[in-house]
C-alpha cells in the first residue's frame, strides 16, 4: 500500500479547546464524533469517572447551551471558530456533597466552580460565611499556616472575597487578610481534599447553590418571574428575590414536564392539583430547561435507588482511597509532627548552641574586660602605691616641716619671751635711766646751785678779804711788794693760796659734772638706738609669727 493510500484513509479532524475552571486543553476530534465521544475523551484526560455531574457548555447568541451527547458535534449549533471552545463545567449538583462526590478530582472541580460562582456573586454568601470559606480556600492552596513563611501580605494577589463584601465594609486589604488568617490558623492539620470538602459542605447550604435561573412569565406579555432548577426540584421566584421561592415542585411530586414552542407545562403528580404553565423568551430556553429538568430528575431518582455495581465499586474504592489517604495523612501528620519536633529540637539546640556561643563570647569579653580591668587596677594600684609613697614622703616632709615650724614656733616664742624680757629690762633700764637722769639733773642743779653759792661765797670772801686788806694794810695797796718776814703777809699769802685751791676744786668739780652730763647724753643716745633696734626685732618677730600661723 502506498503512502498516498494511507493519507486518504486518515479521517478528517477539527480542533477543540476545552476550558476547565483552572486549565485549558486542546484535542483533535474526528468529524463524525458525537458529543459523547468528545466528552468521554475529556473525562479520560482528567481521570474523571463521575461523569454524570458534568457537561460541555458553549455560548451561542448570548445563551449558554450544553453540548448534546447523542448528536454529532458539528451537527449542533456551535460557534464557528477554530479551535471550537467548550467549557467543562458541573451541569448538575449533588444534594449532599460528602456522600455523592467520590473522586478527589470531582470534588476539586466542584470546589473550583462553586468558589468562582461565589466570587462572581452568582451565589449569594454572607460576609461572615465568605471569610470562613476564604480561610478553607487558603488552607486548600497553602496548607498549614506557618507564621514564619506566611508573612503579612501573602494573600495580596489572591481573590478570596466577593467585591460586594469588600464594598460593603470600610476595611483595608490588610484587615481582611488578618480576619481570614485568624480562621486559617485554626485549620491546621486539614488536608487539601478535606478543606475543599468543608468548603463545599458550607456552600451547599446557601440558598442559591446549584440553582439555574431562567426568566419566565405567566403570560406572553410579561416577564416578572424566575424559574429555578436544582437537584431537589423546580422553584418559582419573584424577580427581585432569588433566595425564597414563592412556589416549589419537588421532583417526586412532578408527573410530567413538556413544552410547546415558548410555553412550558409542569404537571404535578396529584391530578387534582393545578397545572403550572409559563412562557419563556425563546424556544431554546425551554429546551435547555427541559434538558436540565430531565438530568436532575434522573439523578434524583438514582439517589433513591440501590446503587449500581459501578457506583458501589466506586464508593468502595473511594472508601479505600479515603482510608488510605487518612492513613497516609496520619503518617504524614506523624512525620510532620516528628519533623516539626525535630526542627523544634534542632532550633532549640541551635538556640542553645547560639546561647552557649553567646555566653562563651560574653564570658570571653568579660574575661578580656576582667583582664583589662585587672591591668588597669594593677596600674592604678601602682599609681596608688606611688602616690602613697609620694604622700608618705609629703607627709614626712610635712611632719618635718611641722616639727620645724613647731621648733620655730618654740624658738619664736622663746625669742619673743626673751625679747619681751629684754623689752621689760630695757623699759626698766629706761625707767632707771630716766630716774638716774632726773637724779643727775637734780644733782646737777644742786651742784650748779652749790657752785653758784660757792662762787657767791668766794666773791663775798674776796670782797671781804679786799675790804679787810684795805683796812689793815693800806700800804699794801701803795706798795704791793711785801716782806717775807712779815707774818701778816705770810697769813695773807696763805689765804690767797687757800682761795686759789678752792677755785681749782670748783673748776674741777664743774668739769667733772660737765663730763658726766656728756657721758649721760651719750649713754641716752645709745640706749635710744638700742630701743629702736629692739622694737624693729620685735616687729619682725611678730610678722614671722603671723606667717608661720597662716602656713600651719
Amino acid at each position: 500500500m502506498s503512502i498516498r493510500g494511507l493519507k486518504k484513509k486518515q479521517p478528517k479532524t477539527f480542533k477543540v479547546k476545552i476550558i476547565t475552571v483552572d486549565a485549558e486543553m486542546e484535542f483533535s476530534c474526528e468529524m463524525k464524533w458525537k458529543g459523547k465521544d468528545l466528552f468521554d475523551l475529556v473525562c479520560r484526560a482528567l481521570g474523571l469517572r463521575e461523569t454524570w455531574f458534568f457537561g460541555l457548555q458553549y455560548t451561542i447568541k448570548g445563551i449558554c447551551t450544553w453540548l448534546k451527547m447523542d448528536k454529532k458535534v458539528l451537527d449542533q449549533e456551535i460557534p464557528k471558530e477554530d479551535p471550537i471552545s467548550f467549557h467543562f463545567l458541573a451541569k448538575f449538583y449533588p444534594e449532599k456533597v460528602e456522600e455523592e462526590l467520590l473522586q478527589e478530582i470531582t470534588q476539586h472541580l466542584f470546589f473550583l466552580q462553586v468558589k468562582k460562582q461565589i466570587l462572581d456573586e452568582e451565589i449569594y454568601c454572607s460576609p461572615e460565611a465568605t471569610v470562613l470559606l476564604a480561610s478553607y480556600a487558603v488552607q486548600a492552596k497553602y496548607g498549614d499556616y506557618d507564621p514564619n513563611f506566611h508573612e503579612p501580605g501573602f494573600l495580596a494577589h489572591d481573590e478570596l472575597l466577593p467585591k460586594r463584601v469588600l464594598r460593603q465594609y470600610q476595611l483595608t486589604a490588610e484587615m481582611w487578610e488578618e480576619k481570614i488568617t485568624a480562621w486559617y490558623a485554626e485549620h491546621r492539620g486539614i488536608a487539601r481534599d478535606e478543606a475543599e470538602m468543608n468548603y463545599l459542605k458550607i456552600a451547599q447550604d446557601l440558598e442559591m447553590y446549584g440553582v439555574n435561573y431562567f426568566p419566565i412569565a405567566q403570560n406572553k406579555n410579561h416577564t416578572d418571574l424566575l424559574l429555578g432548577v436544582d437537584a431537589k426540584g423546580i422553584h418559582i421566584y419573584s424577580i427581585n428575590n432569588r433566595f425564597s421561592p414563592s412556589k416549589s415542585f419537588e421532583w417526586s411530586a412532578i408527573r410530567n414536564i413538556s413544552y410547546s414552542e415558548k410555553e412550558l407545562t409542569i404537571k404535578p403528580l396529584d391530578k387534582k392539583a393545578e397545572v403550572f404553565k409559563f412562557f419563556s423568551s425563546q424556544l431554546k430556553v425551554n429546551k435547555l430547561i427541559l434538558q436540565l429538568c430531565i438530568g436532575n430528575h434522573d439523578l434524583f431518582m438514582r439517589r433513591r435507588k440501590v446503587d449500581s455495581i459501578e457506583i458501589q465499586q466506586m464508593k468502595a474504592q473511594a472508601r479505600e482511597e479515603k482510608a488510605r489517604k487518612k492513613m497516609e495523612n496520619q503518617r504524614l501528620a506523624r512525620e510532620k509532627q516528628l519533623r516539626e519536633e525535630a526542627e523544634r529540637a534542632k532550633e532549640e539546640l541551635e538556640r542553645r548552641l547560639f546561647q552557649l556561643e553567646d555566653e562563651a563570647r560574653q564570658a570571653n569579653e568579660a574575661l578580656l574586660r576582667s583582664q583589662e580591668a585587672a591591668e588597669l587596677l594593677a596600674e592604678k594600684a601602682q599609681i596608688a602605691e606611688e602616690e602613697a609613697k609620694l604622700l608618705a614622703q609629703n607627709a614626712a616632709e610635712a611632719e618635718q616641716e611641722r616639727q620645724r615650724l613647731e621648733i620655730t614656733a618654740l624658738k619664736t616664742k622663746e625669742e619673743k619671751r626673751l625679747m619681751e624680757q629684754k623689752m621689760r629690762e630695757a623699759e626698766l633700764i629706761a625707767v632707771k635711766l630716766v630716774k638716774e637722769s632726773d637724779r643727775r639733773a637734780k644733782e646737777a642743779e644742786h651742784l650748779k646751785q652749790d657752785l653758784h653759792e660757792a662762787r657767791e661765797a668766794e666773791r663775798k670772801a674776796k670782797q671781804r678779804l679786799l675790804d679787810i686788806t684795805r683796812l689793815n694794810y693800806p700800804h699794801m695797796v701803795k706798795y704791793p711788794q711785801y716782806s717775807p718776814t712779815d707774818t701778816r703777809d705770810a697769813n695773807f699769802d696763805k689765804g690767797s693760796i687757800k682761795l686759789d685751791l678752792k677755785d681749782i676744786d670748783l673748776k674741777r668739780l664743774s668739769f667733772e659734772i660737765e663730763r658726766e652730763r656728756l657721758d649721760y647724753l651719750e649713754k641716752s643716745r645709745k640706749f635710744e638706738d638700742r630701743l629702736k633696734e629692739l622694737k624693729s626685732e620685735i616687729h619682725a618677730l611678730k610678722l614671722e609669727e603671723k606667717q608661720s600661723g597662716l602656713y600651719s
